[in-house]
């Protein structure tokens, strides 16, 4: 079998999302008819059908289904080659790493003080982080971690802390000194985007009881979700760091006392061979043993 063309995938890919061939061609800036053919030598290539096609009708066969998922992780690593090779070229290459705001930022501007090479500092958004990492927008990122897999990450936790959870003031539970994940039961708490049933069940302390998660409004920083609790609109698990960084009248924080931990670390892509990585990991372990650990709860 011949070599499938990146170009050859991506005509693939704009087909099979579009699911027609005028619009995908569009999409492309090319004609129908050289898409039609280019379609057409890649199944003969590989010697499988990728899409039925009728008059009126195109949809993806089982092995089109396949090549969909595959070829978009393919795609993703020849472009995260192109920019790490990219990045290598430059005359003083910096280590590109990111975090989204808060402590996490606060930590790796203390990292990148201390380190030896240069480093370029990028701050992201919720969960935008392993997609940067897979890409090649960036090297290391430093993202929370509560006992799921990462795969094609390596991942080295930085430090561990208890989580509170935030309430408004006059909430039920806001008269107790101790809560458990079970009081969270048909609580609505706030939804992160992109988040997966595992991330929702984690963050409303559902992964402990194997309850149902009851959504609330949806959140895109740890800003929001605090206006969220003070308005009534949801209660919150917060690390513990977020609740003595952000102490407000508005609302008020209490211990769970068996909520999982929240798990700072770093994540860089599976079997990386770059001394800087490995250089950026050690300081960041070095600099992270030598900080107070959180895990006070401020009253409120």
């Amino acid at each position: 079998m011949d070599d499938v063309e990146v170009r050859e995938l991506r005509y693939f890919r704009a087909v099979a999302e579009e699911l027609n061939f005028s619009r995908a061609a569009e999409r492309l800036g090319m004609a129908q008819p050289p898409l039609s053919r280019a379609i057409r030598l890649l199944e003969r290539r590989l010697g499988v059908q990728l899409f039925e096609r009728t008059s009126r009708h195109v949809s993806l066969t089982p092995a089109g289904a396949v090549l969909l998922v595959e070829s978009a992780k393919a795609l993703e690593a020849v472009t995260a080659a192109v920019r790490r090779t990219r990045r290598a070229a430059q005359r003083t290459p910096a280590l590109v790493v990111t975090a989204k705001p808060g402590v996490a930022t606060d930590l790796l501007r203390r990292i990148a003080d201390a380190h030896p090479d240069p480093v370029d500092l990028r701050v992201s958004g919720f969960g935008e982080q392993t997609e940067m990492l897979r890409d090649g927008r960036t090297d290391v990122a430093v993202l929370g971690c509560h006992g799921g897999t990462h795969h094609g990450l390596d991942v080295e936790v930085l430090f561990s802390e208890p989580r509170v959870a935030a309430l408004p003031p006059g909430h039920e539970l806001a008269g107790r000194s101790v809560l458990t994940c079970a009081d969270f039961a048909g609580q609505p708490t706030p939804c992160w985007p992109l988040s997966s049933a595992a991330d929702r069940a984690y963050w409303s302390g559902q992964d402990v009881t194997g309850g149902p998660v009851t959504p609330g409004p949806i959140v895109h920083d740890s800003a929001q979700l605090l206006e969220a609790v003070a308005l009534g609109q949801a209660v919150a698990l917060l690390p513990a760091s977020v609740a003595e960084l952000r102490s407000r009248d508005d609302v008020v924080y209490r211990p769970v006392v068996d909520a999982t931990p929240y798990s700072l670390a770093l994540a860089w892509p599976a079997g990386a061979r770059d001394p800087r990585i490995a250089r950026f990991v050690r300081t960041a372990t070095e600099v992270s043993e030598a900080l107070p650990r959180p895990g006070a709860v401020p009253a409120g």
